[in-house]
């Protein structure tokens, strides 16, 4: 298990989350995680890591069953004021998940990896749990966005002490690791501060800025290529028998002792 958040984190993020500048940006990033995903009515969707549940909001209402799971009671408290019985939330970390294999068809981590323990770990159960897709949402290693949080935590004490700051590449060859060759694509948003929603929309829909490398949050998106394993299957044949030369086949002329007209 990596870092928890305790009763003063989770109060403090959820002050943050409420502020309207911020909720612009948690807008942007679940709009982008939607768009990757797209779950179709009826899906089950796992959120690992859930916090107090920003990354579930997008999903309300669209006929999706919604489990959240977080080691933080602190932050799970909050979630579960929210969103009463709207969304199944589990306490549990995300290095050992309490569901079944393929028990949902898609699994997302949206800002939560940076805190796990065991990365890898926490990326294969999600594997484990999810049969149709897994997103992972990052704070750009390579960001602008992430260089002024790492070099703010020289000064102050935040939460993101505790991160781990991932790279894009970084998550595909994880993806890699543990699905062998299956469908990895990513996009990314810059976060513009100060524009109102529709400038930003202009603003984050070039190509160029979906596919920045040093864009603020990445989103990747891994498709798990079904694989069955197999085993050669040992088939046991009788030796043929040897046959002697003078032993050849005779015909019927022979065996009635006609050989034709002479």
């Amino acid at each position: 298990m990596g870092y928890v958040f305790d009763f003063k984190d989770a109060e403090a993020y959820d002050r943050w989350a409420c502020k309207s500048g911020n909720q612009q940006t948690i807008d942007l990033e679940n709009r982008l995680m939607v768009e990757m995903l797209r779950p179709s009515y009826g899906d089950r969707l796992l959120d690992i890591g859930c916090g107090t549940g920003s990354s579930l909001l997008p999903f309300l209402g669209r006929g999706i069953q919604l489990t959240g799971v977080d080691p933080s009671p602190y932050m799970l408290d909050i979630a579960g004021k929210k969103f009463g019985n709207c969304v199944d939330l589990h306490r549990a970390p995300a290095e050992n998940l309490p569901f079944d294999d393929n028990a949902f068809e898609y699994a997302s981590l949206c800002l939560s990896l940076e805190f796990a323990d065991d990365p890898k770990k926490a990326l294969a159960e999600a594997c484990r749990v999810a049969k149709d897709g897994i997103f992972i949402g990052i704070l750009n290693k390579y960001s602008f966005k992430a260089f002024q949080r790492r070099m703010k935590g020289v000064f102050v004490h935040t939460i993101y002490n505790h991160a781990r700051f991932f790279s894009i590449g970084e998550i595909r060859q994880l993806f890699f690791s543990l699905l062998g060759n299956a469908p990895v694509s990513w996009q990314t948003t810059c976060h513009f501060p100060g524009w109102n929603n529709q400038w930003i929309d202009r603003l984050e829909a070039p190509k160029f800025v979906k596919k920045s490398p040093f864009g603020a949050f990445a989103g990747i998106l891994a498709l798990p290529v079904p694989r069955f394993r197999t085993q050669p299957l040992e088939l046991k044949v009788p030796a043929a028998k040897p046959v002697k030369a003078n032993n050849r086949p005779v015909s019927c002329a022979e065996k009635t002792g006609k050989m034709g007209r002479t």
